[in-house]
């Protein structure tokens, strides 16, 4: 069931989102050569906690296999739910953060991908289209539209570029959980699917593959990386479907 939130919840929702692209903002000063995903982990945390609010992703998952991080940071050819730890940033890298705050029961999600020093033209250009389509995706984001809208658009600016969208691992509502329906897949067919209405709050995060759009999970239960090797980059924002088109609510 989709929840449809009200005026007064969207700005709570609003509060935590803007908490989770002020803390983004705080990784990016720090991404560089030789620091550690570890590092940035705490520096998210630090962060988090002393403005009030809570990390969302620690604690997440089943029983047997929880989360035990606040940020998940995958590199290169990791998609999404990379794992902090020892692992140092490198020269040419390219890096995704993905952040989930809970500030007073309400979430915001946010993620973006960046380069580590100077990269080459052709990942240069992953990170701009994969930027590109989230934002078509956005406007798509109105009262009347289908979420089919939404898949249709953010796929066809990815592949006009010879690029793939992932398809297993999908966008969603966000709000009062971290995970809500709808289910936004990152590729469809227009004019179908869920109508989209006013107090949707929803999280667009297209994942885009250099190679293929296969992708397998790790033994570690999280971290899932493109099945061929390629090089991915993850972009997301939450925002809110008003009366007058849309809002992003984790715009940094």
């Amino acid at each position: 069931m989709v929840i449809l939130k009200s005026p007064e919840e969207i700005k709570c929702i609003r509060k935590s989102c803007k908490l989770a692209a002020n803390t983004l903002n705080k990784i990016l000063e720090n991404i560089k050569e030789g620091i550690t995903t570890f590092e940035l982990d705490r520096i998210a945390e630090d962060y988090i906690i002393k403005h009030g609010a809570k990390p969302a992703f620690k604690g997440y998952g089943i029983e047997k296999n929880k989360f035990q991080h606040s940020i998940c940071v995958s590199i290169n050819e990791e998609v999404v739910h990379g794992i902090p730890g020892k692992r140092r940033l490198r020269e040419g890298d390219i890096v995704s953060i993905d952040i989930g705050t809970n500030l007073e029961g309400y979430y915001g999600d946010t993620a973006i991908t960046v380069p580590v020093g100077r990269i080459g033209p052709k990942e240069q250009k992953l990170l701009e289209v994969t930027k590109k389509s989230l934002f078509k995706g956005i406007e798509k984001a109105i009262i009347g539209n289908r979420l089919g809208d939404i898949s249709f658009v953010i796929q066809e600016t990815v592949e006009k570029s010879h690029f793939s969208v992932v398809r297993e691992y999908v966008g969603h509502g966000v709000g009062c959980y971290l995970h809500e329906e709808p289910q936004i897949p990152n590729y469809g067919v227009s004019h179908t699917g869920l109508r989209l209405e006013e107090g949707m709050v929803l999280a667009l995060e297209p994942m885009v593959n250099m190679g293929g759009y296969k992708t397998r999970l790790c033994n570690n239960g999280w971290t899932v990386v493109t099945e061929d090797g390629s090089w991915s980059a993850h972009f997301e924002h939450s925002i809110a479907i008003t009366a007058d088109g849309n809002e992003i609510l984790t715009n940094l």
